[in-house]
């Protein structure tokens, strides 16, 4: 009887596709959300919740399994201490896979990963909400400036 496969291959070879998963674990943990391929964000979901889920043990030997995979001193001390200090209660479930439209070059299926706990950090709406408040504060100071401009000249 024919089993299904247990992982996607990604189109690269054992050691491209394991150095790609542990790249993207590494962006993950230091931009607390990416944008990649459908297919790679799932990937890396799964490589990145069994190191979170060690990294909760908080042990040394916990710290250098997981070196193993990334091999970036920063990326490291943020897991340890940010990362599961937000999702340490957590039973599972740290990630979150949010699906996009196509991409335009290749139509191919695009998602974001993000940390769960992290998405109201993050979110693009507050950082836009707030840049259109900043626009309207310096037009109209530019329209007060302008006016003062104008009477100093007469």
């Amino acid at each position: 009887m024919r089993k299904g496969k247990p992982a996607r291959k990604l189109g690269r070879t054992a050691a491209h596709r394991r150095a790609t998963l542990n790249n993207l674990s590494t962006q993950l943990i230091l931009h607390k959300r990416i944008e990649t391929t459908e297919a790679k964000a799932k990937e890396t979901r799964k490589v990145i919740e069994k190191m979170i889920t060690k990294a909760r043990k908080g042990t040394v030997h916990a710290q250098r399994d997981i070196f193993k995979d990334i091999r970036d001193k920063k990326a490291i001390r943020i897991l340890f201490e940010e990362v599961v200090a937000k999702v340490g209660a957590r039973n599972g479930g740290y990630t979150r896979v949010i699906k996009l439209a196509p991409r335009l070059g290749d139509a191919a299926k695009m998602a974001i990963i993000e940390f769960v706990d992290y998405s109201e950090a993050i979110s693009p709406a507050a950082s836009q909400k707030s840049s259109k408040q900043d626009r309207a504060k310096r037009v109209q100071g530019s329209k007060k400036n302008v006016d003062a401009v104008a009477e100093s000249a007469e």
